[in-house]
């Protein structure tokens, strides 16, 4: 797997032929017209990797989205949401982009926003990352970003409070589009309880070389963790999502496997180890048990898709 594209290593390979004004400070916001960046020498190929900082886009054309294990072609104007916990790799497939893009830190967020962002699909890794725009959508949220860009050549002094105002007005503009019943979550003791697992579980993630392991497997791991008992634990996940502890990390496992073994040149051995199986025997049968094909075959079977 690729090292984790930093904010430094961006800024390095889109602007390396001319200096570019960056907004330096909380969260390192900064707001792009698309076709500025591409015209830069931004054009070069863009890595399937996790990066360290989130990124929001606008953008009309026909384009490959390769998020997570999952790839989708995307026409027209759509919005897309990226964030740290999920590897991606844009491909145009036409010279036509245009657009609008910004990028920032967690930081950047508030912090009642920051305490619920795993539970917000648009940056949940099991969630939805694309929307499809029609005219009078692409013409609202194209305004957003255009008064974005005009506040980043401002000295207003709440300049940072403005541009937040503005992205979280994009997070819940996208999940209007979309609704979610993750949305409308109380606050209570459970929901708090599972923002927490979700978030553990989130964080044993990106496994970048076969030598580095998954330590947490089991609703138990994720217990002793957060010093719960482990029936608390299942009980608050059951209730918050429907689903149960250890369907939840089968499926984030089952969905970092599939990168895997998309994305990398890693045997089916070795992936298995780094997701914390002792034998691939084992790693084989979890596999197949859980999407009723062995790692081999999905390995050729996406290989073919792609050739």
């Amino acid at each position: 797997m690729n090292e984790i594209e930093t904010l430094e290593d961006f800024y390095e390979i889109k602007f390396s032929d001319r200096p570019v004004v960056r907004q330096q400070g909380i969260g390192d916001f900064n707001v792009f017209v698309m076709e500025d960046v591409i015209h830069s020498g931004g054009r070069v190929a863009i890595k399937y990797t996790r990066r360290d900082f989130y990124k929001i886009c606008l953008c009309t054309g026909a384009n490959l989205f390769h998020h997570a294990d999952k790839t989708v072609r995307v026409d027209g104007t759509s919005l897309l949401f990226f964030n740290p916990q999920t590897p991606y790799k844009w491909e145009p497939l036409s010279d036509n982009q245009a657009g609008y893009f910004c990028i920032f830190k967690e930081a950047f967020f508030s912090e009642k926003l920051r305490s619920n962002l795993g539970t917000l699909p648009v940056f949940n890794a099991s969630g939805k990352p694309s929307y499809l725009l029609n005219n009078e959508q692409g013409t609202f949220v194209a305004d957003i970003f255009k008064k974005m860009v005009a506040e980043m050549n401002s000295d207003f002094k709440y300049k940072q409070d403005l541009l937040l105002s503005y992205v979280t007005e994009l997070v819940y503009y996208a999940l209007k589009l979309d609704p979610s019943e993750n949305l409308y979550q109380t606050p209570d003791a459970k929901s708090r309880i599972t923002n927490l697992f979700t978030d553990l579980l989130d964080r044993q993630f990106p496994i970048i070389s076969p030598q580095e392991r998954l330590h947490l497997r089991s609703p138990k791991d994720y217990a002793q963790h957060l010093y719960l008992h482990v029936n608390y634990l299942n009980d608050a996940v059951k209730t918050t999502t429907g689903k149960t502890t250890s369907k939840l990390v089968a499926e984030r496992v089952i969905t970092e496997a599939k990168i895997m073994l998309k994305h990398s040149d890693w045997n089916v051995a070795e992936v298995g180890y780094a997701l914390g199986f002792e034998d691939a025997a084992h790693f084989n049968n979890f596999f197949k048990k859980n999407t009723k094909i062995s790692p081999a075959k999905f390995r050729v079977k996406e290989a073919a898709l792609v050739g």
